[in-house]
């Protein structure tokens, strides 16, 4: 009998290991989920990343205000973008182009690491067991890094940032620095200065991430193919946000024409939104809600698509710094 039950074991034994080789190879050719990212990393590769880029962007970010502030189609001041540089330039110096800088600057760190962290959050919650995310929750997850940042960065960023290059083209600027600035702003108009053009700002962000998001996440898992925590390299990183980036341009820059005018210095000739939405198109018809696209262009699309590439570059340090699951 016990003879019997070894011969029936050893029997057994090549398909027990045949069983375990074959589970062994599936789970080696199964593509690894991508991983959830820790918060704090989010935060710090998101206002590292916001800070390098927006040093690197800034003049193209003063020439395409300046143009949408040039509202007077009877005697515009500026012929174009070139000319709005060498205007500033002239009148300025060069480091005239980096005016209003340090308001976006002390924007931009937290900016940047609301907007990632807000997304990376809601994409750890969303994803599914493979570390996808599908089409609708990518847009769910975008709108809301937009909504999250709009309210509370870059609506007080951008008013104060609007303000500071409009006050250079008046005669006497109230001006002296950032800090001076604010404080006038907000011993003039009380707190709520700083959150003018809040819908229209709301707006723009919230459109702006939902589209930028959108096409980087879904241009980025086309090129992993079947494992999304394929590393696609900085080249394809870098492109990929740059289409993204030009996406968001098209999609959306009439709502930030209208946004830098509720913004502006002359804000107060608008009751709302709406009402200077209806006086552009009624006194300087529609393409004034195309107003410095094309500087906008090229800024956006460097700007999202550095902005990406460092985040990720960024985020890979941390993670062999900081290894966390």
């Amino acid at each position: 009998m016990d003879y019997e039950i070894r011969t029936q074991r050893i029997a057994q034994q090549p398909i027990a290991y045949a069983v375990t080789a074959r589970q062994l190879a599936a789970a080696s050719a199964a593509p690894a989920a991508a991983k959830k990212r820790h918060p704090v990393k989010s935060i710090l590769a998101g206002g590292i990343s916001g800070g390098l880029e927006i040093c690197m962007t800034f003049p193209t970010e003063y020439v395409k205000t300046q143009l949408q502030l040039d509202e007077h189609s009877a005697q515009p001041r500026f012929r174009g973008p070139w000319h709005c540089v060498k205007v500033t330039i002239k009148d300025h110096g060069f480091f005239g182009l980096y005016r209003g800088l340090s308001s976006l600057l002390y924007g931009s760190i937290p900016k940047s690491s609301v907007r990632f962290t807000t997304f990376e959050q809601i994409r750890n919650k969303l994803m599914d067991k493979d570390g996808r995310l599908s089409k609708s929750h990518i847009l769910l997850a975008g709108l809301s890094a937009g909504v999250a940042e709009a309210v509370l960065v870059v609506c007080p960023m951008e008013t104060i940032k609007v303000k500071f290059i409009h006050d250079q083209t008046q005669p006497n600027p109230r001006f002296k620095g950032f800090f001076h600035g604010v404080r006038e702003i907000v011993r003039q108009e009380g707190l709520a200065g700083t959150y003018q053009g809040l819908t229209a700002t709301v707006l723009k962000q919230g459109t702006n991430q939902m589209i930028r998001f959108f096409v980087f996440t879904t241009l980025r898992n086309w090129v992993q193919g079947d494992d999304p925590s394929k590393d696609i390299g900085s080249v394809k990183t870098f492109c990929i946000g740059g289409v993204a980036g030009a996406a968001s341009v098209f999609g959306n820059t009439p709502i930030d024409v209208v946004k830098t005018r509720m913004q502006g210095l002359d804000a107060a000739k608008y009751k709302n939104t709406w009402d200077c939405v209806v006086k552009i198109a009624k006194h300087e018809g529609f393409l004034a809600f195309y107003k410095g696209t094309t500087p906008r262009l090229g800024r956006v699309c460097f700007d999202v698509a550095i902005v990406f590439t460092l985040y990720e570059n960024i985020m890979k340090g941390l993670n062999w710094l900081w290894p966390t699951e």
